[in-house]
């Protein structure tokens, strides 16, 4: 894709009129490869064959809830996530963003802030900025191996995908191996500019990479925590 508006864009909502609105929304700023889907079920077809880049998914819906569609989505795919949902609890935002979702807006909302999150995220996720030298495309932790162009976490003979969220969590430590990463910078490397009040979130994240890194994620021996600073990925399994 050249631009963010090669992007493909799945809407997931049970109402028809919030499926049009969101649409119309994304074609008017310039999004023409877009798909919509009703339920639950609808949507695991949709992702198959439709193959989106980004999925606006509802939390409510006919067949099951978003969240639930969500743990399974994340078994096998790293796409990212918005929930737009009425559900506006922040047990609910807490919920979604700790599944791995890159980011939550409740309705009603308005038609700027879903346009510049949703381009925050896709920019984020496909186009970030590269300076300095190429990133690289492989990690290796112990017996575990992590290619950052797919999104997957491989040991032996199994893999397992990392959310879009983790990913850039993990790329951040990656590129300061060895160092302190302050939990501003992290936050500021995953959520952009709008970072503040996330540093909740970022925890449920470490804890859910730690399970797909760490040979045992309640003793993690690669990514560590700095107490009252952030976290740093050790060189060598000891380094602690």
């Amino acid at each position: 894709m050249n631009s963010i508006y090669d992007c493909r864009l799945l809407i997931v909502d049970d109402y028809l009129e919030i499926r049009r609105m969101v649409t119309g929304i994304l074609k008017q700023r310039g999004f023409s490869c877009l798909d919509t889907a009703a339920s639950c079920r609808e949507a695991g077809e949709k992702v198959r064959s439709f193959r989106p880049d980004l999925i606006i998914l509802d939390v409510m819906l006919p067949d099951g809830d978003g969240f639930s569609f969500m743990k399974e989505l994340r078994e096998w795919s790293n796409v990212p996530v918005l929930f737009l949902s009425a559900k506006d609890e922040d047990t609910d935002r807490l919920t979604g963003l700790g599944l791995g979702a890159d980011d939550y807006i409740t309705k009603p909302f308005l038609a700027e802030e879903l346009i510049l999150r949703l381009t925050a995220v896709l920019k984020r996720t496909y186009f970030p900025l590269g300076q300095g030298a190429p990133a690289q495309t492989v990690l290796t932790l112990g017996r575990r191996t992590i290619n950052f162009d797919s999104g997957m976490v491989e040991w032996e003979g199994h893999s397992q995908a990392l959310t879009a969220k983790e990913l850039g969590i993990l790329k951040k430590l990656a590129e300061n191996r060895g160092n302190i990463v302050t939990f501003d910078n992290l936050c500021q490397a995953v959520w952009g500019d709008d970072y503040f009040g996330y540093e909740n979130t970022l925890m449920v994240h470490i804890r859910r990479l730690r399970a797909k890194i760490e040979e045992d994620p309640s003793r993690p021996v690669w990514l560590l925590t700095a107490r009252g600073l952030g976290y740093r990925l050790a060189k060598e399994a000891n380094a602690r």
